[in-house]
């Protein structure tokens, strides 16, 4: 990863990084069948909460087999998917709906 993607990394992930009651809250968002910030970065051995607005007016599915989380989020609306704690690495997740362009990942550091 070159240094000005890693620091756009950064920022995306403070600039969508809430603390709720001790729970980091990531917000992500399905924009025209993508996800943005299509890379988290989240601590490792914490439990996270993921916010994810889907803007687009058909529905998309977040799901994960290495996250083992599946959730489908109608268009115009919102959903919560909790996940963590995780070990250090790299976790894949996609939109079922759009799997050619819905694809991130969460990177647990």
């Amino acid at each position: 990863m070159n240094m000005a993607r890693l620091l756009l990394s950064l920022l995306l992930y403070s600039a969508s990084a809430l603390v709720f009651s001790g729970t980091l809250v990531i917000e992500i968002e399905i924009r025209n069948h993508l996800f943005y910030p299509a890379e988290v970065v989240v601590p490792a051995h914490k439990k996270v909460k993921l916010l994810i607005y889907n803007r687009d007016s058909t529905p998309e599915e977040f799901e994960s087999y290495e996250l083992n989380r599946e959730k489908v989020i109608v268009g115009n609306s919102k959903a919560v998917v909790f996940i963590g704690p995780l070990e250090p690495g790299e976790y894949p997740f996609f939109g079922e709906f759009n799997m050619s362009t819905a694809l991130g990942k969460v990177i647990v550091r």
